[in-house]
């Protein structure tokens, strides 16, 4: 689908299901790939992003056996057989598409193995900062090598003896967090991150899931070296991430209703869900349990949007949903302001001039600031011709403005939503 064509809302399903969380998807086959004995990992997520992490795996020595197979979505079941931490050399550099998360988590792996690896990804990829992680694993003894100043891919990792160390993160970042953690697992002693701001903790989660001692105490989150994870099986939920476009769809739509099966509602990630009710939407959990992480359904009914601000503390809960939060403040009343969110220039693309531009172009008044955007909502949206940048969540976000707009949207480059929600197209379909 190189070009999506989005008409205006026509009905709307009672219920979707979406696929698997991306971020527990990566972790899950990461640490699979680790453990002693085989993982079988049920509603894995196999969009473009996680299968780069499958099939890294498997170049480092793990066994993926393939289980089961979902028409227009994938491989959503797997058994992976792992290295009980003893990963082996790859034949050739390692490629990581166009996922940072990869890239940055696998290199915290390879810092403590004895061998050295190199890792490349697509154009988009390259031009993201690696640097945030060469840093901390230099401190623990491990040289990574790349371009230029940033050290953006391909990057090298030459990987050994790697040395605990107490590291504060200068930015808040779930990645680098899970980079020093992984490393750590390599080092003699105790390997500890401090996070200024609360990040995602998957891969806490993840770690105990697999029998790995993790401990947090108040912003100290600690990891002994030696651990090897032990084969667990795992479920995975539907991404909250990819909710959050219907969840915008449903809330900005008076008398409209949804229910979303089999979410995951990891507090680390339910900010959408807080910035929606704060903007009126009414939201209702049920069913909720837990199996490693969280889930339940959530059902969702419309209402007219109120602007609001979006900052602070919980920017790095709904960093990967900014870009669908400012076109549901488009379709808001009033202002909406988000701010403290300068980490969204250096994502797939710079999304707050991505965001921003596109918006215009669909009649919207955006006010542009180095670490966010004021957006003016109630416009009248019109169609227009929408550039993805590459970048999976700009497509889907302005997919879900094309439900609101007059005429035809075509959001251009639309094949790098399979980066991360395979069978897109099919739901969006059903809202046509």
């Amino acid at each position: 689908m190189p070009t999506l064509t989005v008409k205006r809302l026509q009905t709307i399903p009672a219920e979707l299901t979406v696929p698997g969380d991306k971020s527990i998807s990566h972790r899950s086959a990461m640490f699979a790939g680790l453990a002693d004995g085989t993982t079988v990992i049920d509603g894995f997520l196999p969009s473009e992003d996680c299968l780069c992490t499958v099939h890294a795996m498997a170049a480092l020595g793990a066994t993926v056996t393939p289980i089961h197979e979902e028409p227009g979505v994938g491989l959503v079941k797997m058994a992976i057989t792992g290295t009980a931490g003893h990963l082996t050399a790859p034949a050739s550099p390692v490629d990581c598409g166009n996922s940072g998360t990869t890239m940055r988590l696998l290199s915290g792996i390879l810092a403590g193995q004895p061998f050295t690896t190199t890792l490349f990804g697509d154009a988009s990829l390259s031009k993201r900062p690696m640097k945030r992680i060469a840093d901390p694993l230099g401190l623990m003894g491990i040289t990574i090598t790349g371009q230029g100043e940033k050290i953006c891919a391909p990057i090298t990792i030459h990987g050994g003896p790697v040395q605990p160390i107490d590291y504060t993160l200068p930015v808040a970042s779930a990645q680098v967090k899970s980079a020093v953690l992984l490393a750590g697992l390599f080092a003699p002693g105790t390997t500890s991150v401090i996070e200024p701001v609360a990040t995602r903790n998957h891969t806490e989660r993840i770690m105990a899931h697999f029998g790995i001692d993790c401990q947090r105490e108040g912003t100290r989150i600690s990891v002994q070296g030696g651990q090897i994870p032990k084969a667990t099986d795992i479920l995975v939920p539907g991404d909250i991430s990819s909710a959050a476009f219907w969840l915008v769809a449903i809330a900005s739509q008076p008398a409209a209703s949804l229910r979303l099966n089999n979410v995951g509602l990891n507090p680390t990630r339910t900010g959408i869900l807080t910035v929606l009710e704060r903007m009126g939407a009414r939201i209702t959990l049920s069913d909720v349990r837990e199996h490693g992480e969280p889930c339940g359904t959530v059902t969702i009914a419309g209402t007219t949007l109120q602007g609001t601000t979006i900052g602070g503390s919980e920017i790095p809960n709904v960093i990967d949903e900014l870009p669908i939060l400012a076109v549901a403040a488009a379709l808001a009343q009033g202002k909406t302001l988000i701010k403290d969110a300068a980490e969204l220039r250096v994502k797939e693309t710079d999304r707050i001039a991505a965001v921003a531009a596109n918006l215009r172009l669909m009649g919207v008044t955006v006010t542009e600031f180095d670490d966010g955007m004021e957006i003016t909502g109630g416009a009248k949206l019109h169609g227009a011709t929408i550039p993805t940048f590459h970048d999976h969540r700009i497509a889907m976000a302005f997919a879900i403005a094309g439900l609101f707009a007059d005429g035809e949207t075509l959001i251009e480059g639309a094949e790098c939503i399979r980066t991360s929600y395979p069978n897109f197209e099919q739901h969006l379909a059903q809202f046509q």
